[in-house]
């Protein structure tokens, strides 16, 4: 590796995104900098006034095969991978009229945001790069002694380093691995958009790729490093959010913030507003209501304890009143999908609160991946998007039209509960949430518990578990389960059902009265 300065005689630009590019080209022809370009980079160059060489005039050949063919030439990657001060490389540059390439420019055919934007398979492919990656991968390869710029953010680094005497050999090999990082980011989308394509569900080797957003204080933990990355996916979420205002989210505030607005997007607006209350990934409270303010005042109800420091999601803008009830409590992060400038006036008197506002809902029937890193590899797995094709009333009594839609609302709110999940709801909203124990019994006697501390809180004359619905992610697998929810006082569970000992818990069932209902879709959240 050569460690003393590279310095820049000889540029080769050729971007399709040009953002920057006139201010970049001038600042190099000021330092003497011969430009080489292409296409419409070259053609934007020449318009701001700078001297530009084709290089078709270098190569000797045109531009061809509408554009597919221009670079991809011993003339340009010679340029870029000659080894300065080898005797062999130079004795073949001077056989063959190569001149040195010291800098090449380049930023990628927009295949990322061509996808997002919904293309066809046709323009899709026209989109794939094919010499962008061919010369940054060589330029990056003899960063030794050429740079390369993937990003219009690095051009002010660039200009700056040129002038302390060339790109230093640490900004050159950090510019490598930054170009190296662009080039599998972008073979990533193609690889997985084609994978897709040809109907692959498990290719042979998968990539994931991620753009930096943000560098964190520290991640779950205060001695863990952390980082936020965005993929680009065309998902309405904390991802592509505008904050408005508050203090930096922190890892822990990224992944509820997900959870909540995520579990919110289960309620269509058109069906009425809802809210969801989330602490530790866990919704502690979920409702609808007839206004918005009230469905976040009986989400808040469900457990105020929780709900203190907690995320709220909201299925439409926030208001006003919404807004001021919001407020009376510590909140790190409210989401919605957009706010009204009362609104917005209400918070800004909440200096570390965080309004993230979204331009939608994201759908949750959408198709897409999930995936977890274990040691020595990844699990990845559709997400769930998956509802119930058919239900099926398996008890003698059949649940009553508010019970189904109670059992409805439940259902969902348990599908974003981690495992095993246990929901009590009641007209709308839950009233008792049982997570993450190791058996089912137990999260149905802690969500029965949580009804009894909601009842004191509230002053109510006794638990709204009692004439409350349940929902069960998964099946139960025994009758202690169902018999806890009877002796609490719930009238109708749903379930998936498919246990061996499903007659027995249907019997058991039967014998307290209850309606039970069988979905035949599990709902596992580990």
């Amino acid at each position: 590796m050569q460690d003393a300065p590279a310095p820049i005689r000889r540029a080769l630009i050729s971007v399709s995104d040009k953002t920057g590019l006139e201010a970049l080209g001038a600042a190099l022809a000021a330092r003497g900098v011969e430009l080489v370009s292409t296409g419409g980079t070259a053609k934007a160059l020449r318009a701001a006034g700078l001297a530009v060489r084709d290089v078709s005039e270098i190569t000797g050949f045109p531009e061809m095969m509408d554009g597919r063919v221009k670079t991809l030439h011993p003339m340009v990657h010679g340029g870029l991978l000659a080894l300065r001060g080898n005797k062999e490389h130079e004795a073949a540059m001077a056989a063959h009229g190569i001149a040195p390439i010291d800098l090449l420019v380049v930023n990628l055919y927009p295949f990322e945001a061509v996808r997002a934007a919904g293309a066809g398979y046709d323009e899709s492919v026209e989109n794939i790069d094919i010499g962008g990656p061919a010369m940054i991968r060589a330029a990056a390869k003899n960063h030794a002694h050429v740079t390369v710029i993937v990003d219009a953010e690095d051009y002010g680094a660039l200009l700056s380093e040129i002038d302390a005497g060339g790109p230093s050999a640490a900004f050159r090999r950090r510019m490598a691995a930054a170009a190296y990082a662009r080039t599998a980011a972008y073979d990533s989308a193609v690889s997985g958009w084609l994978s897709a394509e040809a109907g692959e569900e498990a290719p042979r080797r998968r990539a994931f790729a991620g753009t930096l957003r943000q560098v964190m204080r520290y991640g779950e933990n205060p001695h863990q490093g952390a980082a936020f990355y965005v993929s680009g996916e065309a998902r309405e979420g904390v991802a592509t959010a505008r904050q408005v205002q508050g203090k930096e989210l922190s890892y822990n505030n990224i992944n509820d913030t997900d959870a909540a607005f995520e579990l919110v997007a289960e309620f269509p607006p058109a069906e009425g507003p809802a809210c969801v209350i989330v602490k530790h990934a866990n919704p502690c409270g979920v409702a609808r209501g007839g206004t918005l303010a009230e469905a976040y005042a009986r989400a808040h109800d469900c457990d105020r304890t929780s709900a203190f420091g907690g995320i709220v999601a909201l299925n439409r803008p926030l208001d006003a009143e919404t807004a001021r009830l919001i407020a009376e409590i510590f909140t790190e992060v409210v989401i919605a999908p957009g706010a009204s400038p009362e609104a917005e006036a209400v918070f800004a008197a909440k200096k570390n609160l965080r309004l993230l506002l979204t331009a939608g809902l994201p759908d949750p029937a959408a198709p897409g991946l999930a995936f977890r890193q274990v040691a020595g590899g990844f699990l990845v797995q559709d997400r769930d998007a998956g509802s119930p094709a058919a239900m099926k009333v398996v008890t003698k009594r059949a649940p009553t039209a508010a019970e189904m839609a109670d059992l409805l609302f439940a259902r969902i709110v348990a599908k974003h509960v981690k495992s095993n999940a246990i929901v009590y709801a009641k007209n709308g909203a839950t009233v008792g949430v049982g997570a993450g124990q190791m058996s089912r019994v137990d999260s149905t006697r802690i969500a029965a518990r949580k009804g009894e501390d909601m009842a004191a809180v509230l002053g109510l004359p006794a638990s709204p578990v009692k004439g409350a619905v349940v929902a069960s992610d998964a099946f139960f697998p025994f009758a202690d389960g169902v018999l806890t929810a009877a002796e609490a006082g719930a009238t109708a569970l749903i379930q998936p059902g498919g246990s061996v000992r499903d007659e027995e818990v249907i019997a058991a069932a039967d014998a307290a009265g209850l309606a039970m209902v069988f979905t035949g879709m599990r709902h596992f959240r580990h």
